[in-house]
């Protein structure tokens, strides 16, 4: 490298692509919802993997309960309610699931409405 490339590359613009808040939570919501399904297809085997995924799934949704319920939070009082629902009853099952007591359908069920809800053009999830 020469002194003029230095100089173009440590004055020109970086372009780091910046992602939304609504595109954040649809990324990570989708990189556990994919390690959840992956894990489970393989059975047994693939139960400490599922385990793994579904600590990272409840530790998402008790994050979201806690937004959700803070006073400065946006969305509607509605939508939030339905979201702590949501939250307590994946805590739930997610218990269930880990004692070998139901599946992870209905887990992955909830995390792909979501998707779909930020994937949306609507503001609300």
């Amino acid at each position: 490298m020469n002194v003029h490339t230095n100089a173009l590359r440590g004055y020109s613009q970086s372009f780091a692509p910046t992602r939304t808040p609504r595109a954040t939570e649809y990324s990570v919501i989708a990189q556990i919802t994919h390690r959840m399904r992956s894990a489970a297809v393989r059975g047994k085997i693939g139960f400490p993997a599922l385990a793994e995924a579904l600590h990272d799934n409840r530790r998402l949704w008790t994050t979201l309960a806690v937004d959700v319920a803070d006073s400065a939070n946006a969305l509607p009082p509605d939508l939030r309610a339905r979201i702590v629902y949501l939250a307590e009853f994946t805590h739930v099952h997610t218990g269930k699931v880990l004692n070998g007591q139901a599946t992870v359908k209905p887990l992955l069920e909830i995390n792909a409405a979501i998707l779909r809800g930020l994937n949306s053009e609507s503001p609300a999830i």
